[in-house]
């Protein structure tokens, strides 16, 4: 399927690895000149490479999109995208009680307030040129709040509602903002999640790594690029009619209906 997106422009943050690199990835496939953004240079560059060995067209831009620095390289070195990826590193476990006020502050300037200004600076071109994609990472935990998660929950929800109510006026001039919510990826973050098992349960990796797989329906863990073609299809122009949602991505594990 020719998704209609070649020689678009695409800003894709926190992409030099994991799910953000997968995206990349799969949108530079489709013919798009894709921005790729992250805090060191090397990633960013074997990534770069990566892209161009297979005839992409890719853009390094190394900077902390959790900081107004970092958000203005971005903008500078793309001002007019067409589409936005917004993604960024997830908060440390930690219970509630245990929370701190760093905590917090971190998780609302990395998994908030980040993706809100870069909605805020790329949407008024969007809607004057009448296309745009946006969509924003977010996590299965917005739906499913689990305690030790309960930092990361409230901080992305907060960015799901901003993108509702956004998503109601922008759609009518062809701009959708949807929410991808990955859980259990096979990325640095499941291979971390394993590691604290090994530890906290003295089990070896590979056990651990059952464990992890044990909560998921499908009985495996999902594959980065089965998550970058769907950021891709949600891109592309035969996805317009698809606006303000909430996309589980978890091998069937979410119990809700809705």
């Amino acid at each position: 399927m020719d998704l209609g997106i070649a020689g678009k422009k695409a800003l894709v943050c926190a992409s030099s690895e994991g799910l953000g690199k997968a995206c990349a990835v799969s949108l530079s496939r489709e013919g798009v000149h894709v921005f790729i953004n992250g805090r060191t240079l090397e990633t960013l560059q074997a990534t770069a490479d990566e892209i161009r060995a297979e005839g992409g067209e890719v853009t390094i831009v190394q900077a902390d999109v959790s900081t107004e620095e970092g958000r203005k390289a971005l903008i500078e070195a793309c001002p007019d995208p067409d589409i936005l990826i917004n993604n960024n590193a997830g908060p440390n476990p930690v219970g509630f009680a245990q929370s701190s006020q760093k905590d917090w502050d971190e998780a609302i300037a990395a998994n908030m307030m980040a993706p809100i200004f870069m909605i805020q600076a790329v949407l008024p071109g969007m809607r004057e040129r009448k296309f745009g994609r946006i969509i924003n990472i977010t996590s299965a935990m917005v739906k499913s709040p689990s305690p030790i998660m309960c930092v990361s929950s409230a901080a992305r929800a907060g960015v799901t509602a901003l993108s509702k109510a956004v998503s109601k006026e922008a759609v009518m001039d062809n701009v959708t903002i949807n929410n991808m919510l990955p859980e259990m990826f096979d990325t640095g973050r499941q291979r971390d999640n394993a590691e604290l098992i090994v530890q906290l349960a003295g089990v070896s990796y590979e056990e651990a790594r059952e464990k992890l797989v044990s909560r998921i329906t499908a009985g495996r863990f999902g594959q980065p690029k089965e998550f970058g073609d769907y950021c891709a299809f949600l891109c592309s122009q035969q996805a317009s009619y698809i606006s303000g949602q909430n996309i589980q991505l978890d091998g069937g594990s979410y119990d809700g209906l809705i």
